[in-house]
């Protein structure tokens, strides 16, 4: 094991243990829980260790600052700590400690920053405990209400504001325009980078993505004296919405997940009133996309008027085509002699990349897998990322 893998697993086995579940092997990591509290005061620790002052922008927001407090242009770099229920190791964390590693690597090479560089944690990225995705970010850039995001709540009941422990502050522009770049450096989600035999690769763009919740409410009754001609079941409904979401995202070569699901009163002897179900939708290009839900919706609702069902549906989230600042994407492919690949998956890179100029780098995920405790990566790939993370950051911060 090279010096910078045996670097990567110590700091890593410092994080590793915390919100894993023991049953699945994977993470519960939500925003603002204990284990992602006990994250944050991690970050805040070797933050202090390597004399990078912290500050929160209010919204939940973590940033490490290397480099003169007062000086603009920094370069941002980072990710979050969040999981989705039981997911992987790598998502988010692999890009935090990366950047601490790269900042040791610079400095061990005698190299000075030009320009601040700043080390970010972003919260909710994934969406799971409040379900908006990327709220941090959306919250920094001014792209979700604040009225609306304080008011979230999880499964429990807690609204974002409480778990917050304030009113959020809303769009930062004063902070947000600072920065001028941002590279995040993720596990790749997917199996490009095996196929290709690279390590490291960049991204070119994120596919436009979208949360839509499917309210479908019947009549709730007995499951053994209701006759089957009587019957106003909303699972009927749901399921053949399940369904039709596969079959559409399969005919327009998008992708379409529904998997999440609540049922009311959720009892084995009786016909649901009320079931919920909430669609990830997917798609290569805009159209596709609003074509796929379109669709989605138009056999939900014609179904429900066959079953005697009815519907709602809500947009949750809805992010669009993210083309990555092309000058720069390449100017990172050349530097690292790397591929350039899209994504399906969503970001706060991808929230950021609209505010300023914003690069992508992918780190080789063997199973290719991901949202999953498969999801995994060596550390020597773990290690060649954060020499490229070095690099890149060298090149866009410590020149002039």
């Amino acid at each position: 094991m090279s010096g910078l893998a045996a670097r990567f697993r110590a700091l890593w086995d410092e994080i590793a243990p915390v919100g894993r579940d023991e049953g699945s092997g994977g993470y519960l990591r939500y925003a603002l829980t204990g284990p992602e509290l006990r994250l944050r005061e991690w970050f805040r620790a070797q933050a202090d260790r390597r004399g990078m002052p912290v500050t929160d922008d209010g919204n939940g927001n973590l940033f490490a600052r290397w480099g003169d407090p007062e000086a603009g242009d920094a370069v941002l770099t980072g990710s979050h700590f969040d999981s989705v229920p039981h997911g992987g190791a790598y998502d988010g964390p692999l890009g935090i400690v990366s950047a601490f590693l790269a900042v040791d690597e610079l400095r061990a090479a005698g190299v000075a920053p030009t320009r601040p560089v700043v080390v970010g944690a972003f919260v909710e990225e994934e969406g799971a405990r409040f379900g908006v995705p990327c709220l941090g970010s959306r919250l920094l850039a001014g792209e979700i209400a604040v009225e609306r995001a304080a008011g979230l709540r999880d499964a429990g009941g807690v609204s974002f504001a409480e778990a917050l422990g304030a009113r959020p502050a809303g769009a930062r522009p004063e902070l947000l325009g600072g920065f001028a770049a941002f590279v995040e450096l993720h596990v790749e989600q997917g199996r490009a980078m095996v196929d290709a035999g690279a390590p490291v690769g960049v991204a070119s763009a994120i596919w436009p993505h979208g949360r839509w919740r499917f309210e479908f409410t019947g009549e709730g009754n007995h499951a053994g004296t209701t006759r089957m001609a009587d019957r106003r079941d909303p699972m009927l409904t749901y399921a053949f919405t399940v369904l039709a979401a596969n079959k559409e995202a399969r005919l327009r070569g998008a992708h379409a997940t529904v998997g999440r699901v609540a049922v009311e009163p959720n009892a084995t002897n009786a016909i649901p009133s009320r079931v919920t179900g909430w669609l990830d939708a997917r798609a290569a290009e805009p159209e596709t996309l609003t074509g796929l839900v379109d669709a989605v919706r138009a056999k939900a609702a014609e179904r429900a008027r066959r079953d005697g069902t009815e519907l709602a549906l809500t947009e949750e989230s809805a992010t669009p085509l993210v083309s990555f600042d092309g000058g720069l994407a390449d100017r990172l492919a050349t530097l690292l002699d790397a591929p350039v690949l899209p994504t399906g998956a969503g970001h706060d890179a991808g929230v950021l990349a609209a505010h300023l100029p914003t690069a992508m780098l992918f780190v080789r995920n063997p199973t290719g897998v991901s949202h999953s405790p498969a999801e995994s990566a060596s550390d020597a790939d773990c290690a060649a990322g954060v020499t490229a993370l070095a690099r890149v950051l060298e090149e866009l911060a410590c020149r002039r």
